[in-house]
């Protein structure tokens, strides 16, 4: 349930927020090495980061947010790194989805789960299960994620409907198989906002980002808390977006 305009404007958050916010959480392990720790300190920093990400866009109403945790191209990591963020990633689970409960929100992984350990699978499953009946925020985490893979996987599925007659190939619209891609339960996202400095988008919802504002902030990672975030929704509630049309166009229908 989103929060009264007036309310927002009381507490300092711009009145237009974004439905669906993304974001690319980058720069745990830069932040650590700037204080010459360890690339796993960096990476537990970052999670309370999240823990504060996720309880203010519950407060402000956000309808969905999803977290970029974990690319396909991660896996090509240093193997202690990434032994040390899947057990980062299992502890996370285990002590944050009773709070997810309670605050009602709704938790789902999306992304090649089978290379997941057998016993972090179940955990998944475990956390996605106790919150499914949960109608607040959706809070998304893409794991072993990579926008290609979605846009592929989509593809494959759409063709086994096709081999299945349940589908003819002059079906395949976008919209259609937009419904084959792991985000096909949620809004399509309104901001992207990528931390850590970088100007891309590496992979993260390709087919999604189409329309999306993106928003870039040199802030790593372990460092964006609340106010950082309320400046990436106060660039967000200055921009007009168009979605292909004339400004004019947008104007006229605001006004409509």
């Amino acid at each position: 349930m989103s929060v009264d305009q007036s309310k927002l404007a009381t507490l300092g958050w711009p009145t237009v927020l974004p439905r669906h916010v993304a974001i690319v959480m980058d720069g745990n392990g830069r932040w650590a090495q700037s204080r010459a720790l360890s690339r796993h300190a960096g990476h537990r920093e970052g999670a309370n980061s999240v823990r504060e990400i996720v309880e203010v866009c519950r407060r402000l109403g956000i309808e969905a947010l999803t977290l970029f945790a974990f690319s396909s191209e991660n896996w090509e990591r240093p193997q202690r790194e990434v032994s040390l963020l899947m057990e980062l990633f299992l502890r996370a689970l285990q002590r944050e989805t009773a709070r997810l409960a309670r605050h009602n929100i709704r938790l789902h992984l999306i992304g090649d789960r089978s290379r997941f350990s057998i016993r972090l699978q179940e955990e998944i499953q475990v956390a996605e299960q106790r919150t499914a009946q949960n109608n607040g925020m959706q809070l998304t985490i893409a794991a072993s994620y990579g926008g290609r893979w979605d846009i592929a996987q989509a593809a494959a599925a759409a063709a086994r409907e096709v081999q299945a007659g349940r589908l003819s190939p002059e079906q395949i619209t976008p919209e259609r198989l937009q419904d084959f891609l792991s985000t096909a339960h949620l809004p399509e996202p309104d901001l992207l906002v990528r931390t850590g400095g970088e100007r891309r988008i590496s992979n993260f919802m390709l087919w999604q980002f189409a329309y999306t504002e993106l928003y870039f902030t040199d802030t790593l990672w372990p460092d964006f808390r609340e106010p950082e975030l309320a400046a990436a929704f106060a660039d967000y509630a200055c921009r007009q977006r168009r979605h292909g049309l004339t400004a004019e166009q947008v104007e006229q229908l605001q006004h409509a």
